[in-house]
């Protein structure tokens, strides 16, 4: 599987006012960006190539295939990284909204189950679950349900040090102060991979994105961090992990 994506500046910077009691003045403030991203997948069916606009979602550029890698296995429509042959942006000419899309294309002979699909995902940054036709829409189908559970035993000393562990690895956060991040650590409290988003689901989908590339799923041995509070739309997502959730 291939993913050749554009890199993707998630930092800019603007020219503001700052006001200070009565006075005020001209500063160049660092902010994290925050642009759309429509995720499509493309497929074969009896000969046939199919294309579906499965995803809205509003994000920090940067790491797309591993955010639609990540989306599409949370959302139960692959669930294996080898259920992907390519994900790229289109190639549309002359248009500046090129890098706002990306296609998934899946392998052939493979269709994707699009059924419980039964919205076009819109989601905001701050919203995992935005749209969902249904309560049983939300539920989650993990292919770990069934995996056996091993006893896994950590220090509380090395937990309590793991948030401003991850902190530390926030290169984004530590420009704006406005950014969230999800990291996967080992018993032993080293930091194995860490991304970043506007958006806590977002920063999620693209860990596990990564994760699932690297095959590392389900994390029956490692620790997810999150940097905001653990929410529903976060939940159903570590369920496809099996990692001990901690938040800071």
């Amino acid at each position: 599987m291939k993913a050749d994506l554009l890199s993707n500046k998630s930092v800019k910077q603007i020219e503001i006012v700052k006001i200070n009691g009565n006075s005020s003045f001209p500063f160049t403030d660092d902010i994290s960006i925050e642009e759309p991203l429509e995720i499509r997948v493309s497929y074969l069916v009896a000969d046939q190539k199919e294309s579906k606009n499965i995803s809205v979602t509003m994000r920090t550029p940067g790491n797309d295939a591993e955010l639609a890698a990540g989306f599409l296995f949370t959302e139960g429509i692959i669930s294996s990284w080898n259920q992907i042959k390519n994900i790229h942006y289109p190639e549309l000419q002359c248009s500046r909204n090129s890098d706002n899309v990306v296609i998934v294309e899946l392998i052939d002979n493979f269709a994707p189950e699009l059924k419980k699909t039964d919205r076009n995902f819109y989601t905001t940054s701050s919203c995992g679950v935005c749209g969902k036709g249904s309560i049983e829409s939300i539920r989650t189908v993990s292919p770990f349900l069934h995996h056996k559970k091993e006893n896994t035993v950590v220090s509380l000393e090395m937990i309590y040090q793991l948030s401003e562990k991850l902190r530390s690895f926030q290169n984004n956060f530590s420009v704006t102060g406005g950014i969230h991040a999800s990291g996967i650590f080992d018993l032993e409290g080293s930091l194995l991979a860490l991304r970043e988003d506007v958006g806590r689901h977002n920063a999620l989908d693209k860990l596990i994105g990564y994760a699932l590339s690297a095959e590392m799923l389900p994390l029956a041995d490692k620790i997810l961090v999150l940097s905001g509070r653990a929410s529903l739309n976060l939940f159903r997502k570590r369920q496809w992990q099996e990692s001990l959730l901690l938040q800071q």
